[in-house]
């Protein structure tokens, strides 16, 4: 796998790159939003690793303009940054998974590896459409509709919404969803399936009558057009 790391700290910039490279990763580094820009968009990364707060053009920016020309590199948001709104605003633009500093190394590679499967896998092709409601999900097309309404989604959040529409009906545990979707074990710490499901909520729930995404208190979620 060749990887991009955008980092404006030289130490954590090495560190990373000289971690990854003893794990056999072909890493390019770049220091601010410009250069990274300028390497995303010109040359075939399986991963773009980044931290949110670059000099140039931010790391939230930079998602987006990397995910609206290649929208299928996975992108993991580095930063210290921990509050929901932050994470909110780099799930919105597109980031595919967001790793608080400092963090240990082995869990980088553990969320490497699981974006990276995508990638090295690549998409699969079928004519199947799923539907729930008014909703329906083509995953030929990788397009979701409220009706006629075209519902855009990053991949995770396809991802997610795929897993809740072939477990329709059935209550998911936060577990259970960052096991299948995520391919990681669930941390306690951390708030990400909340985050996901939220921005899920605003895009396929807020602005239409029958509501999917329904949560069980103490229990999880579940996707239903039942009341």
């Amino acid at each position: 796998m060749k990887l991009l790391v955008i980092e404006d700290e030289p130490k954590v910039a090495a560190f990373i790159k000289e971690g990854l490279e003893e794990q056999h990763y072909v890493v390019d580094l770049a220091y601010d939003g410009y250069t990274g820009e300028k390497l995303a968009l010109n040359n075939n990364y399986n991963l773009i690793i980044m931290d949110i707060i670059i000099p140039v053009t931010n790391g939230v920016e930079l998602c987006k303009r990397i995910k609206a020309v290649k929208p299928q590199i996975p992108i993991l948001l580095l930063t210290a940054l921990s509050t929901t709104d932050d994470k909110v605003s780099g799930f919105e633009a597109g980031a595919d998974d967001y790793l608080v500093k400092p963090f240990e190394f082995k869990e980088l590679l553990v969320r490497i590896k699981a974006l990276g499967k995508r990638t090295l896998i690549g998409p699969v092709h079928t004519s199947e459409e799923l539907a729930v409601a008014d909703l329906t999900l083509d995953m030929n097309k990788m397009v979701a509709k409220r009706g006629s309404t075209i519902i855009p989604l990053t991949a995770k959040e396809f991802s997610l919404l795929e897993f809740f529409m072939r477990n329709r009906g059935r209550v998911l545990s936060k577990p259970e969803i960052a096991e299948k979707v995520w391919d990681v074990t669930f941390d306690t710490g951390t708030n990400v399936v909340e985050v996901y499901i939220n921005i899920l909520r605003k895009k396929i729930d807020r602005d239409f009558d029958k509501k999917l995404i329904h949560t069980r208190i103490g229990l999880g979620y579940i996707f239903t057009d039942m009341p």
